[in-house]
């Protein structure tokens, strides 16, 4: 059996998580999965792993043992923020649009 298990690791990191904002609670296992890899990907990447012992392990085995040992917390993520950027990219975009058509509407009319 692989050690520690997926729902020993959920209780985990939830129970070190702290009680500000940004720090995510997990309740899912591919929520488990999504940030286990996202580490992973770090470390392969070049990032130091936070854990002693490391040398010789597997990148997810080095991030399920940085998760588990609370050296690594889940943060959320600023998607609401994004989102918000987008939709003004967007107003943005449709009223420039907008004023555009009024331009050529003007234009069309002084023409005649």
């Amino acid at each position: 059996m692989i050690h520690p298990s997926y729902s020993e690791l959920i209780q985990a990191i939830n129970n070190n998580a702290e009680e500000d904002d940004n720090t995510m609670m997990l309740n899912s296992r591919y929520s488990l999965v999504l940030a286990t890899s996202k580490r992973a990907r770090q470390l392969i990447a070049g990032a130091e792993p936070m854990v002693k012992g490391a040398a010789g392990k597997k990148p997810i085995s080095v991030a399920i043992d940085e998760f588990y040992q609370g050296q690594v917390k889940i943060v959320a993520d600023n998607s609401e923020e994004e989102e918000t950027a987008l939709q003004a990219e967007e107003t943005t975009a449709a009223e420039t649009e907008a004023a555009v058509e009024t331009v050529e509407t003007v234009e069309e009319e002084t023409e005649e």
